[in-house]
């Protein structure tokens, strides 16, 4: 038996936004374990490889009530604004209720007033669902206790993940660092390349690594679901305070650079590398590596 089956036989998974991208892996992760999973989702799909039950789960119909109440295990893997609106009152009290969400803090403050509801868990995968789960840290915030929470992150771990437990003003704090403030660099480095109005295949011709390396994330993440980012960025308490921190640090490079004290700069280098924790060393190997990738690259800097 499966460490995230219940003692009933006829208990199943509930997947609501199944055919997205982060539902699409955990569905596929559970069905590889042999456990039944109901796919929910608002639209059917007609080159649906499987059959998806349509239900808007901010109001369920008969059949989604019923889909739901039998479920041991219910998956939002759905934007933020549709799980704050989900009507889960046909959840199972001895259920488990797992959401998916960008930022956590808001769905905490949401399942206070959901008493009913039993354990429940947040996990947010830190890698697009595409690139599979193994080797990759997934955050994940207890929201309420229970045996069922224990047995869902060690079916994570036991599908490769690497667990990072933390509580979700933590998680959003981290967050806010680790994606807001990333794809929103990423965002203003392509805003400023369209800007400056260069062909691209001479772009494309002379680009070094490192401008190749973004071109490639920029293209990753324009090339997304727009909602998560949309997510990421408007949902989390702390990204405002990220972005006003990465336009106060383009304003002071700028500022430097200006003001023609190379020793000025030299010392900028040495504070940005403070963010590293110590582990620059670690990181230009990982660079290396990477650069490595992107052999097809004219320059060498």
């Amino acid at each position: 038996m499966n460490s995230v089956r219940h003692s009933r036989s006829d208990d199943s998974v509930v997947v609501v936004g199944g055919s997205g991208a982060v539902g699409s892996l955990m569905v596929e992760l559970l069905r590889g374990d042999g456990i039944a999973v109901t796919i929910v989702d608002v639209h059917a799909r007609p080159d649906a490889a499987t059959p998806i039950t349509v239900g808007n789960i901010t109001d369920p119909d008969d059949l989604l009530v019923s889909v739901l109440a039998r479920a041991a295990t219910v998956i939002l893997a759905v934007p933020e604004s549709v799980a704050l609106a989900a009507d889960l009152s046909a959840v199972r009290s001895d259920a488990l209720l797992v959401e998916t969400l960008s930022v956590k803090s808001g769905f905490a403050r949401h399942l206070n007033d959901a008493d009913h509801l039993g354990a429940a868990v947040g996990i947010n995968p830190m890698f697009a669902p595409s690139l599979g789960m193994s080797g990759r840290p997934v955050a994940a915030v207890v929201h309420r206790r229970g045996p069922p929470v224990d047995a869902f992150l060690e079916s994570i771990a036991r599908w490769g993940g690497r667990v990072v437990v933390l509580d979700a003003a933590r998680h959003d704090r981290l967050a806010a660092a680790t994606q807001a403030l990333t794809h929103a660099s990423v965002l203003a480095f392509g805003l400023a390349l369209a800007e400056l109005d260069l062909p691209f295949v001479e772009i494309d011709a002379v680009a070094p690594p490192p401008h190749t390396t973004m071109l490639a994330v920029l293209a990753r993440i324009t090339g997304g679901e727009p909602e998560v980012y949309w997510d990421v960025q408007a949902g989390n308490p702390h990204a405002a305070e990220a972005r006003a921190a990465l336009r106060r640090a383009a304003r002071q490079v700028s500022e430097t650079v200006d003001s023609g004290s190379e020793a000025e700069f030299a010392r900028l280098l040495s504070q940005a590398e403070a963010a590293l924790g110590g582990s620059g060393d670690r990181y230009r190997a990982v660079c290396a590596e990477m650069f490595g990738i992107v052999r097809g690259s004219s320059g060498n800097r």
